[in-house]
């Protein structure tokens, strides 16, 4: 698991290789990915966007931008979380992921930028 602290919002990332979706044979790799968002800061913010770079051993660089997380947009009041699962393909068996989340400041409804830390992915099989 990696983790990142800005501006009080800790976001921690673990990825995990489906073998059970993936088809290695048409080049498909499926990692499955558990995010923890914890506000440490003292005012609630909402989850608004997100902002993805995916890119794999093989040089492919993708971007995905959209509104919130799996269909939501989350208020996390301070002291608590937002916990949530979703997935990527890539084309090989080596990538990495990282990105940034748009969210509100409840309080001042000023915006800010906050980090999701770069986190791997791998097929298990072909480490050593």
């Amino acid at each position: 698991m990696v983790s990142s602290i800005t501006h009080g919002i800790k976001v921690s990332v673990e990825s995990t290789y489906r073998p059970d979706y993936s088809n290695p044979d048409q080049q498909l790799f499926i990692f499955s990915y558990h995010i923890v968002i914890e506000n440490k800061s003292a005012e609630p913010v909402q989850l608004i966007k997100r902002h993805w770079y995916i890119n794999d051993s093989l040089g492919n660089k993708r971007e995905v931008k959209g509104d919130g997380v799996v269909g939501q947009q989350p208020i996390i009041e301070p002291n608590n979380n937002h916990a949530y699962e979703s997935a990527c393909d890539l084309r090989c068996e080596f990538g990495h992921m990282y990105g940034v989340y748009i969210m509100k400041n409840l309080l001042t409804g000023k915006t800010i930028r906050v980090n999701i830390p770069k986190f791997q992915m791998a097929v298990p099989y072909k480490l050593n």
